[in-house]
């Protein structure tokens, strides 16, 4: 069994939790998912089975959109709700003073990651110095917000969307709308409403999953590898030149049936059966196309 299925990660799990059940449900240990989620934290967590975990840090690699709850007026050391109260204060603001404050972080934006993350620093975990009660200094990252609405404001409360680029933590943003209003904030709940191609409509609970494969229904909901590729040029190897295909050789361009790409570049290959063979790098200037990574 090969490819992707878009889970619906639900509260109390960690993203760990659901590849475990997902073993236990599948029958199988070649299961990896694309992103952690925090156990308080829910919605679109793609994981993927078999040779598709090959994909897994591409996915991860992808824009995400999320859905979030701002509660102003408070401070955490976990940055969100769930973690031990540093400060709390009175919400003077008006209505427009946060609107003012959360559009100045739309665009590009130096973020310094939580104590409470995965991220290594020397070789440890911070979360593992953060539980420790140590505090380090950590680089900035630098991360992409695409675009934030606001949909609803009652303060101190206001619920958001925001579109991401990889790897930033909602909560520090929460945090930091809260520092530049003077009055402290932090992230009361979070929805993963996308992750690259994968979204919440078309996500899946446990409990669905462990349905549909008691009946013998997991393929009518596994995605192709491909689907992470789509924006990929689509070309086809003719079957003189299968054995180097499934070898792992370059590939040289006149044994390419589909039009060539005007200019170099990654592509998604098929051979002559239209099986997907993996993505390749074209390189226009010596008329060959390197492989990138196989999915045979």
């Amino acid at each position: 069994m090969n490819g992707i299925i878009n889970i619906y990660k639900e509260k109390g799990f960690t993203s760990h939790d659901v590849v475990a059940k997902l073993r236990g449900i599948l029958k199988m240990k070649k299961i990896g998912h694309t992103g952690t989620l925090d156990p308080g934290a829910e919605g679109v967590l793609p994981v993927c089975i078999g040779n598709a975990t090959r994909v897994c840090d591409l996915i991860t690699n992808k824009d995400k959109a999320y859905r979030a709850v701002l509660l102003l007026g408070k401070t955490t050391d976990t940055q969100d709700v769930w973690g031990n109260v540093l400060s709390e204060k009175p919400i003077s603001v008006s209505e427009n003073d946060v609107v003012t404050a959360i559009n100045s972080f739309v665009g590009e934006y130096d973020q310094v990651p939580p104590m409470y993350s995965a991220i290594k620093i020397g070789g440890k975990k911070l979360y593992e110095l953060a539980r420790k009660g140590e505090t380090i200094d950590r680089p900035p990252r630098h991360v992409v917000i695409k675009d934030i609405k606001i949909i609803d404001m009652s303060l101190p409360r206001v619920t958001m969307e925001v579109s991401c680029s990889k790897g930033t933590y909602i909560r520090t943003l929460c945090h930091d709308i809260g520092e530049k209003l003077c009055c402290g904030g932090v992230m009361e709940e979070l929805l993963r409403i996308r992750s690259g191609e994968f979204i919440l409509s078309e996500a899946r609970k446990l409990s669905e999953i462990e349905e549909l494969a008691k009946n013998g229904g997991i393929e009518t909901i596994l995605m192709p590898v491909d689907t992470v590729f789509k924006d990929l040029e689509s070309l086809q190897a003719d079957e003189s030149i299968y054995k180097l295909l499934v070898n792992g050789n370059p590939l040289p361009e006149k044994n390419i049936t589909s039009s060539l790409p005007d200019a170099p570049g990654r592509v998604r290959l098929y051979d002559h059966r239209g099986s997907f063979a993996g993505i390749y790098e074209y390189k226009k200037s010596a008329g060959i196309f390197k492989p990138v990574k196989l999915f045979f």
